[in-house]
């Protein structure tokens, strides 16, 4: 029996129009014992397979389900053989982009797991599964659509946690594909802006194992090299030749995209150590499915308890105060920074700038590779302008 007692379904599909082709992906979350929608999503992926749009549609119905209710008992349905026979373990992932993105929809069940749910997985015939494909034509038209609806919080039945009401409340994003120009900043004068850049993957990141700044190590494997130069290009294009600073944490898999990064734009990166990983302590390259089956109880606590740490190891609230610090230090220099770093130092900042508590910080996503940008203009106000673009 999961922790809250509550079960829910999420429905996911995607597509390409020409495969690849023109790409996006659709989801939804349903209550599963009344079998009502309480979020669904879309958005477009550019030219993309069939096979990355649909786990792009399981990433987003699983990241929707942290936001719901992590310690839900949940049953994914899609009509990709593919992507339920390989989530299930059954067959073997031989394409680099695939095992990418299943080790992040693993990594979205794992904390599923942590918080007392479960995640399996169940094909459907395509003819059931109408809603999700439905949004993933959205998306492929050009659509983003993060729609939560009322009563979608663990609030609505029984097992109902106590914090269950922070998602029971109407959030409805579209977002067409010719949006209205974007309103001033918020405050006056020229903002400093910031873009935080996670790194590529390694083989501890393909092998979803933790890897702090105590650890081993590890540099980029081939994948995580081809994010870090995607990564590069997708900032030169944000900056379009404006000038910017490259910052890195000083852990190895970040010094490396930080400095395919910094030759895309044509600059020097430097390196700033308080942007390092969490040091995780006697849990340094431990495997997390194992810690999920062994040591669940520690687990959660290093999740939701701001000050618990291992052995050896920093709390959350040691991590926070190093990464708000270096965050400082950029917001002071003023102009434009690239701070090349890891999920969590990213997480540190948007829960910071967003005043999101330590126990919610999980919901927020940072893909390898992803870049999120921020705005805070001199009267202290912050705009975050996007988040885990890749």
């Amino acid at each position: 029996m999961p922790a809250s007692g509550r079960t829910l379904v999420v429905e996911a599909d995607g597509g390409s129009r020409g495969n690849p082709g023109v790409a996006g992906y659709g989801a939804l979350v349903r209550d599963g014992a009344s079998g009502r929608v309480l979020w669904e999503g879309a958005a477009p992926l550019g030219k993309e397979s069939n096979n990355v749009a649909e786990y792009s549609g399981l990433i987003a119905g699983l990241g929707a389900v942290l936001r719901i209710d992590a310690s839900a008992d949940v049953e994914v349905r899609m009509d990709s053989k593919l992507v339920v026979e390989q989530m299930a373990g059954r067959w073997k992932i031989k394409h680099p982009d695939m095992r990418q993105l299943a080790l992040e929809a693993r990594d979205l069940a794992a904390q599923i797991s942590a918080a007392g749910g479960s995640v399996s997985f169940t094909w459907i015939p395509r003819e059931r599964n109408k809603d999700a494909d439905a949004l993933s034509n959205d998306g492929m038209d050009g659509r983003t659509i993060d729609r939560m609806l009322v009563g979608g919080g663990a609030g609505e039945g029984e097992g109902s946690s106590s914090d269950a009401a922070t998602v029971a409340e109407v959030v409805d994003e579209v977002i067409d594909p010719a949006p209205s120009p974007a309103p001033p900043g918020p405050g006056e004068g020229t903002p400093t802006r910031i873009v935080l850049v996670r790194h590529g993957v390694t083989d501890f990141t393909e092998a979803s194992r933790l890897d702090g700044r105590g650890g081993s190590d590890p540099s980029l494997n081939t994948a995580g090299q081809a994010q870090a130069a995607a990564a590069g290009r997708a900032t030169a294009h944000l900056l379009g030749g404006s000038p910017a600073r490259v910052v890195t944490s000083s852990l190895a898999r970040a010094r490396e995209t930080g400095a395919a990064v910094a030759e895309a734009i044509g600059v020097t990166p430097s390196v700033d150590a308080d942007w390092d990983e969490q040091d995780f302590g006697d849990w340094d390259g431990a495997s997390i499915p194992d810690l999920v089956r062994d040591q669940a109880e520690a687990l959660t606590a290093l999740r939701v308890d701001a000050a618990y740490a291992r052995p050896g190891g920093e709390s959350h609230d040691q991590l926070a105060a190093r990464v708000v610090a270096a965050f400082d230090r950029v917001v002071a220099a003023g102009g434009t920074t690239v701070v090349v770093c890891h999920r969590k130092p990213i997480m540190c900042v948007l829960a910071h700038v967003l005043g999101i508590p330590h126990d919610k910080v999980w919901r927020l996503a940072a893909a390898p590779g992803s870049l999120t940008a921020l705005e805070v203009w001199p009267d202290g106000n912050v705009s975050v302008a996007f988040t885990n673009r890749t």
